[in-house]
């Protein structure tokens, strides 16, 4: 197609792509193409504009590295990422899911730990904490056997692989639920946090006036063959910043119970696995 006017541009484009093998490609190309040239159109996006939206791209390649992925921080800024999460988690999508956001800061291979030892790895000044977790299905039965990958970050708000000052592995550790399905584990209480500012994201929270600060949490990943892979946060109730997230990823049933008892601090939380297929995602960072 030979153009002769701005409005012809989508519908050349469109039938470009319309032998796209695929089905869901084609798809989800059609759509992006449709919309974002009714967003060009929309704002009246401007070539110099044009030019610094290309240069930010570029620069969140550029940024991204074997351990920050500022891709992924970005995704998460702009609510995509717990959008995503919870349009394919839950019955229904809504907010009550167990599910969250991976985050940019999951490793694999974190160090196999049994339950009741401690995952701070390195001197973590801190207020200690037990962590008591159980995992049911959907029907209220234990699950037995499933793997747990946790990682949280230090009092300091940095996880290990930010901080030189923690050894490597630092607050992560993977358990296996027993035969009631508990897991259980000594830490030191998580503090929020500002999400990395040194990048585009940092200048995009700046302009837009954003607090770069997430609540403290503690992250699972619940792995087991025959259930679908659980990505989860568990909030503590008495922190300041549950109402003001960052990447929007506080939901009403993600905020577990503190507890100040006889023997200390503990955070009491119970997950439910639904039946699928337990895929592990691709690990952000090394």
């Amino acid at each position: 197609m030979i153009i002769e006017r701005q409005e012809q541009v989508t519908d050349a484009v469109l039938a470009a792509m319309s032998e796209t093998g695929h089905p869901r490609l084609a798809v989800i190309m059609d759509s992006l193409v449709r919309h974002l040239h009714d967003f060009a159109r929309e704002v009246r996006l401007t070539e110099p504009e044009f030019e610094q939206a290309i240069g930010a791209v570029v620069a969140l390649g550029h940024l991204t590295t074997a351990t920050h992925n500022e891709v992924v921080l970005a995704a998460d800024v702009l609510g995509l990422s717990t959008l995503v999460c919870l349009m394919n988690n839950g019955p229904t999508g809504n907010t009550e899911t167990a599910a969250a956001l991976l985050g940019p800061f999951w490793r694999m291979h974190s160090p196999v730990t049994p339950n009741g030892d401690s995952i701070v790895r390195s001197p973590t000044p801190g207020e200690a904490l037990t962590v008591r977790c159980v995992v049911r299905d959907v029907d209220g039965a234990p699950v037995e056997g499933a793997v747990v990958d946790v990682w949280q970050a230090s009092p300091v708000g940095m996880y290990e692989n930010q901080d030189p000052d923690q050894a490597d592995m630092n607050l992560r550790g993977q358990f296996t639920t027993d035969g009631e399905g508990r897991f259980w584990f000594s830490s030191v209480k998580p503090a929020g946090y500002p999400v990395p500012t040194h990048g585009i994201v940092g200048t995009l929270l700046a302009a837009q006036k954003r607090a770069p600060l997430r609540p403290a949490h503690i992250h699972f990943l619940i792995h087991k063959p025959g259930f679908k892979t659980l990505v989860s946060q568990v909030f503590v109730d008495d922190e300041e910043q549950l109402h003001a997230d960052v990447v929007f990823g506080v939901t009403r049933s993600l905020v577990g119970k503190l507890d100040r008892g006889d023997d200390g601090l503990s955070l009491i939380h119970a997950f439910v696995l639904a039946p699928g297929e337990a895929i592990l995602p691709k690990p952000p960072i090394s």
